[in-house]
């Protein structure tokens, strides 16, 4: 995630500060909402859509998170990453496999150490968040040991909903430093947080604290991601780099199912952060379900008709 790394490193100099965050502008939810859902209505055609769905494969992090994961589970999750699609498509892997913290060293096993697919994990207590500062720290230093790429990590909803902000910041502070070179996605759970504003506020604190990327969801409650609260996100991440000059990661995850809905979202990423952010070192889906479809739309454009969804993997 070289766009990352050399954005972070050219603004070592700027502190990194626990803010006073009551002073955010409030979100106009309105104007947020009827710009969200003009993303929707964009026509994209030909060319330019198979290129914006094997942009959208490019970016997927597949996951698999439940209590029945077994090794073979996550290695056949793995296989679908590196090459989504009969080669005959041309379709790009995936950007990551995301799995629970024991399942790691297998996805390690079976991708190697150079693989185009990352290997991502949740951490700090997911998907609640509610453990220990201590045992979240250890569970991240032992995930980062077995090899994971990415930590994906949980917010304190209790912590950030009852005003204390200043210990969110320092538990993302302290698991960024926990994480050493690997890469810190900051999950916010949105919709927890209630409302816009408290979208605007939490997205500030997880950038100012040293988040990678700031994530809509775990999958695990609804809502998860929806338009109008990633584009609440994405300004933010557009603001703070006005004001910083470092780019920070996007990730939308949960609800996202079908190729049209992915469009939609790109076309809102490159209006609103500009093409920079099209990247899968800068934009990711958490979405499993959205690959098969999307594989359908770039199937019938090449061959000229739907395939079944039978020929295509189950992730």
């Amino acid at each position: 995630m070289k766009a990352l790394v050399s954005s972070r490193d050219s603004a070592l100099s700027l502190p990194v500060r626990r803010s006073n965050f009551s002073g955010i502008s409030t979100v106009d939810a309105v104007m947020v909402e009827e710009r969200a859902a003009s993303f929707g209505k964009r026509s994209i055609k030909t060319s330019a859509k198979l290129a914006g769905l094997k942009m959208a494969v490019s970016m997927c992090d597949l996951t698999t998170l439940e209590g029945k994961d077994t090794p073979g589970k996550v290695a056949y999750l793995c296989r679908k990453a590196l090459q989504p699609a009969e080669a005959k498509y041309n379709v790009p892997s995936c950007a990551a496999v995301c799995v629970y913290p024991n399942m790691v060293r297998y996805a390690r096993k079976f991708l190697g150490d150079i693989s185009p697919v990352k290997i991502a994990a949740v951490a700090t207590g997911f998907p609640s968040g509610q453990y220990p500062l201590r045992t979240k720290l250890e569970e991240v230093r032992r995930t980062v040991a077995a090899g994971a790429d990415e930590i994906d990590m949980v917010i304190d909803r209790c912590a950030f909903l009852s005003g204390d902000h200043a210990r969110m910041f320092d538990e993302i502070a302290a698991t960024k430093e926990a994480c050493g070179p690997t890469h810190l996605k900051v999950i916010l759970e949105t919709g927890e947080l209630v409302t816009y504003d408290n979208v605007r506020i939490a997205s500030e604190i997880a950038m100012q604290a040293g988040g990678d990327f700031i994530k809509t969801s775990t999958g695990k409650v609804n809502p998860a991601a929806t338009m109008p609260v990633t584009l609440v996100m994405l300004e933010a991440i557009r603001d703070y780099f006005f004001a910083t000059g470092i780019r920070i990661g996007m990730k939308p995850a949960g609800g996202i199912r079908t190729s049209k809905q992915a469009l939609a979202y790109l076309v809102m990423v490159k209006e609103t952060l500009g093409d920079d952010w099209l990247t899968p070192e800068l934009f990711r889906f958490g979405a499993s379900t959205l690959v098969n479809d999307v594989l359908m739309q770039i199937a019938k454009a090449a061959d000229g008709s739907y395939q079944s969804a039978d020929y295509f993997s189950l992730s």
